[in-house]
This record gives C-alpha cells, sequence and structure tokens, in this order.
C-alpha cells in the first residue's frame, strides 16, 4: 500500500470550533428568550392570558311590561334559550343539518348552505328564542359539545294576540322596538344592560363567574296606556263584523274620553298578531286611525257652524233657503240628496245640506273658514305618544278660491286622520277644549300645569253644548243618523260620506269613505266613538249613517254598559214600551 494511501485526511481546525461557537450562540440566545419570557416579561404574557381567558359579558335587560289602564298585560317579556353552533369544530355539517332541521321546524339545505359558508367561523345564531319544547328536542340529540351551545335571551310575548296591535308596535328578534308604542317608548321599555366578568375554556365556553356584577342591569319599566282592553275588544269584534258585511279595504275605530282626551281604544282592520309577524300581509301594518288621510265630509259641518256661532257670523235661529236640490254658486252647480226648500241651521246639520252648508261658506268668507279648520286642529298633528302620525292636509289660506268657499264647509278640499277628526269632536262633546288627546297615561306626580299645557279653549261651551244637545242629537233621533239610537241614552252623533281621494289628483269614481262618530250622555259626554269604513265593495249605497253607524253606536252601547254609565230611567221606559 502506497504511503498516500496510508494518510488520514486532516480537518482544519477552526471548523469545530465554528460549530461549537454557533451552536453556543443559539443556546445563549434560546436561554436569554426564555429568561424573558420567564422573569422580564412574565407578568405581561400572564396578563395577555388572562385576558384571553376572561370575558367582560353583556347582561341583557328585561324589557318592561306594557299594560293597560287597568293593569293588565299587553306585552311582557319572558326569558328564552337562542341556540348557536361552531361551524370550524363541526365535522359532519350534513347530520347536524338533518337533526336540527328536523327539531326546528328549519330548512335543511338553508342550514347546510350557512354552515359550509361559514365554516371558518367560531359562532353562528341558529335559531333564536326556543320553546321549552325544541330545547328539550335539541337536547336529546346528543350532539358533539364543543360544537354547540344555548344563549339566554328575552322573548317578548303579546298575550292578547291581535288585540290593539297597530298600538303596541313589537320588538324584533333584536329587541329594538317597531312601530307602535314599542317603538315611541324603546328607550323606557328597553332598560339598561348590566355587565359581569366570566372565564372561559379553550374552546370558548363559559366556564366560571369571576365576580359579582360590574354592572347591574336594570329592567325597563312598565309603560301603561290609557286603552281599556275590554273597550278594545268591543271595537275590535264590531271591526270584524263590518269586514264581513261590507268587505271594505279596510275600517278602523277609536273610542277617546273627551273630557280627559284618553284613547280607550284603537283598532283597524286588516291587522296583524304581533307573535307571529312574519304571517302579516303588507297592507296590515299601518294603523288608519293616526296614518289614514282622507276628507272627512259632513262630519266636518259641526266644526264650521260652531265657529260661525261663537264668532258672530251665525245665529241659531237663522234659515236658509236650499232652493229644493239645486243652487248655482259661481261656475258650480251644487246638489242636495233631497229638494230641501227652507231649512233652520238646525235642520241644515240634521238633514245634511250641502247647498245650506254653501250658503253658510259665503257667509263667513275664505278668511274665517280656514281659521275655523285650523282652530280645531286640522293641518297639525295631534301630537298623541304614537309615531308614524300623518297631519292630514290644509292647504293655506292663499291658496282657496272662491270654489273653496262652498267646498270646505261640506268637509272638502281638506283632508283629516280619523284622529284628528274625533279630536274635533271631543272639543264640542267637552265644552270648547282643544285637548291633545293620549294613549299612554300621565305619571301619577305630573303636575295640573302640564296638563292645562295640553289643552286649549277654541268655542265657548255655551256654543259647544248647543251643537251637541240640538243638532247633533237630532241627527241620531230624527236625522241621518238614526241607525246610532242607544236605548235609555241620548245619543248625539253626525254621518259623512266622502269621496275617495285620487293619488293622482281629483276623485275615483264610485269609491266612498263612509263615516260616523257619536258620542253619549248629551247631558254629560263620557265617551265619543268614530268608525270610518273604506271602500264597501258589497250592499249598495254605502252611506255614513248606514254604513258605519251601526258599528260606531254597537261599540259606544257596550263600553256605557260596560264602565257603568247610568242609562236615563224615563228613556228606558219609553224604549220598553213605545206605545206610551
Amino acid at each position: 500500500m502506497s504511503e498516500a494511501s496510508t494518510t488520514s485526511v486532516q480537518v482544519p481546525q477552526w471548523r469545530p470550533r465554528l460549530v461549537v461557537t454557533i451552536l453556543g450562540i443559539g443556546w445563549l440566545v434560546l436561554a436569554g428568550r426564555l429568561v424573558q419570557l420567564q422573569w422580564v416579561q412574565q407578568g405581561q404574557f400572564a396578563d395577555k392570558a388572562e385576558q384571553q381567558r376572561e370575558l367582560v359579558e353583556e347582561i341583557p335587560a328585561r324589557p318592561g311590561d306594557i299594560v293597560d289602564r287597568q293593569g293588565r298585560l299587553l306585552a311582557t317579556t319572558l326569558s328564552a334559550r337562542s341556540l348557536y353552533l361552531v361551524p370550524s369544530r363541526i365535522k359532519a355539517p350534513a347530520e347536524i343539518a338533518e337533526s336540527l332541521a328536523s327539531v326546528l321546524q328549519i330548512s335543511r339545505e338553508s342550514l347546510l348552505e350557512r354552515l359550509c359558508q361559514n365554516a371558518h367561523r367560531h359562532f353562528l345564531w341558529i335559531k333564536r328564542r326556543l320553546t321549552d319544547e325544541e330545547v328539550s328536542q335539541v337536547r336529546r340529540l346528543n350532539l358533539p359539545k364543543s360544537t354547540w351551545g344555548f344563549r339566554d335571551e328575552y322573548r317578548r310575548e303579546y298575550p292578547q294576540g291581535v288585540v290593539a296591535a297597530h298600538v303596541l308596535g313589537l320588538r324584533d328578534i333584536d329587541g329594538v322596538g317597531r312601530g307602535g308604542i314599542e317603538e315611541n317608548f324603546d328607550r323606557e321599555l328597553r332598560g339598561q344592560p348590566g355587565q359581569r366578568r366570566v372565564a372561559r375554556d379553550s374552546r370558548g365556553h363559559v366556564i366560571e363567574i369571576l365576580d359579582e356584577e360590574l354592572r347591574p342591569a336594570h329592567p325597563g319599566r312598565e309603560v301603561r296606556l290609557s286603552l281599556d282592553v275590554v273597550v278594545q275588544l268591543y271595537a275590535e269584534r264590531e271591526l270584524d263584523s263590518v269586514m264581513q258585511e261590507w268587505k271594505p279595504e279596510s275600517c278602523c275605530a277609536v273610542v277617546i274620553d273627551p273630557a280627559k282626551g284618553e284613547i280607550l281604544a284603537m283598532a283597524t282592520r286588516p291587522t296583524f298578531d304581533p307573535n307571529e309577524p312574519q304571517d302579516a300581509s303588507p297592507d296590515s301594518w299601518k294603523n288608519r286611525v293616526i296614518a289614514d288621510i282622507y276628507e272627512p265630509g259632513s262630519t266636518f259641518k259641526p266644526m264650521i257652524v260652531s265657529y260661525g256661532l261663537d264668532r258672530g257670523f251665525l245665529e241659531k235661529d237663522d234659515t236658509y233657503n236650499c232652493e229644493n236640490g239645486q243652487y248655482r254658486m259661481g261656475r258650480r252647480l251644487l246638489h242636495d240628496h233631497h229638494r230641501y226648500g227652507l231649512l233652520s241651521l238646525t235642520d241644515v246639520l240634521v238633514k245634511s245640506s250641502n247647498i245650506g252648508m254653501a250658503k253658510i261658506g259665503e257667509r263667513m268668507e275664505n278668511p274665517a273658514l280656514h281659521e275655523a279648520a285650523t282652530i280645531f286642529g286640522f293641518g297639525h298633528k295631534t301630537g298623541i305618544e304614537l309615531p308614524g302620525e300623518l297631519p292630514g292636509i290644509l292647504r293655506p289660506l292663499k291658496d282657496w278660491t272662491s270654489y273653496s268657499t262652498g267646498s270646505i264647509p261640506m268637509g272638502h278640499e281638506l283632508a283629516t286622520t280619523p284622529l284628528q277628526l274625533i279630536t274635533a269632536h271631543a272639543a264640542l262633546a267637552n265644552g270648547g277644549q282643544l285637548i291633545r288627546p293620549r294613549i299612554v297615561l300621565p305619571d301619577p306626580n305630573e303636575s295640573d300645569v302640564t296638563m292645562r299645557g295640553m289643552t286649549e279653549s277654541i268655542v265657548s261651551s255655551e256654543t259647544a253644548q248647543w251643537i251637541v244637545a240640538h243638532p247633533m242629537q237630532e241627527v241620531v233621533t230624527r236625522g241621518t243618523g238614526k241607525k246610532a239610537k242607544i236605548p235609555g241614552y241620548h245619543v248625539f252623533g253626525k254621518t259623512g260620506t266622502a269621496q275617495c281621494i285620487s293619488p293622482e289628483g281629483g276623485y275615483v269614481h264610485g269609491k266612498y269613505i263612509s263615516s260616523f262618530v257619536c258620542g253619549a250622555p248629551v247631558e254629560s259626554p263620557r265617551l265619543l266613538t268614530l268608525v270610518v269604513v273604506n271602500q264597501s265593495s258589497v250592499g249598495g249605497e254605502t252611506f255614513g249613517g248606514r254604513v258605519a253607524a251601526p258599528a260606531a253606536a254597537n261599540i259606544l252601547r257596550q263600553a256605557l254598559t260596560y264602565l257603568r254609565v247610568a242609562p236615563d230611567e224615563q228613556l228606558l221606559r219609553t224604549a220598553k214600551n213605545p206605545k206610551n
């Protein structure tokens, strides 16, 4: 063997040293980092870990109840459990979708699609506010523990169903008030949520409440309405009968205490169930008492006459030649339904003569007519505690013409809401005070000064009482409102029939609004009722005295009996023995 082959390869001495040096430096860096983590930054990382382990959780506040004037529940809140899934931990989404769909009555395909689209997420609501039965069924599925859970929430319940639905509104899935009292008093009803600190495990589940509440939740306050559920039921049932008998597009009713301005009933058809809002039709959401506008027709006439009397334009013993049913007023030819000759001021209202009212308009002239409509509140919102109220339509005086002089006294060329109209009539019934209507009862500590600020004297009590006790009472005893007679009570009222206004301008041929307002007793009115029926489709003539008067009178009769308003015994005897 040669010398070259037996000689070993010489490794440079610097290479091992370099390797040792690099390893040493690496160990020194690692040791330094460990020192940093264990001693220098220990507190910082401990705090961070604790923050990830701990969470400040909001404690929802229980929304306050809504009750009627007697304390009966109209809206309340129950505890409920809501189901969520953790899609990122679900290994078999199709199986879970199949299981949940069967017990929760939801679409399997839709749920599976959501799970797949949100596969990376750690939280996904599946169904909010489950029933007790649904909670039990979900538990029996024995789904993997890390993939699902319940959270406690509140569920809004409306024990009376459709009763007063448009007044109440509803709370949506996130607890936000939508429509009615729920919306207008959302801040008071919602309450103030609290906070607490909780500990979570590595999977994000709450395992411990660490301490007492950081801030306690304060429940929402109770809101007490002026409504009376019993009177409300009377109104709702009569509207159901109107819908069945006359088949109109819509109708509404309102009952008010004219002395206090408190609304005892407010109902609309079509309606909805706030417990099942998904089933509501598009035309059922509107509160027509505050948001339908229409020409009031003859129900407006008493306001013009009372203003004319009070301001000296008219006298109670005035008479008017009604021209045997035809009267040319400028370019217009006016007609009455009957060929009236000479009528007293009282009979102009009792017979609802348009010609007589046009002649009153000529005597008063446009400035006084405009002021009469204004002081009775037309063209302005009443200020009731409900969202969505419309102001009606009252054009500026400068836009009025000689045509207006005849139209306005007949209740044309202006538009009102049912609430505006009954508020104006309440001013006549209570002796001349225009009172802002209210549907929420005042705080017991509310001062008399505040209440006085809600009223305004617009005509004298003598004038208002005469209008009620004579023309409006005689409308019921011998005029267009005879179907509103109530045995045992002196009833006053006024009929109204007006053509529907077209959105394009003018009127819709053959379409009418039928209305009737009535109250009792004449001597000291306790209640006032208005029924408005929109576009009856059967039954021929749709005069207010035929379509709306019976329903208004039935509501009034039942409410008077329920509230124990004593009847006139002499009238009762006469009603039972008419020959005597």
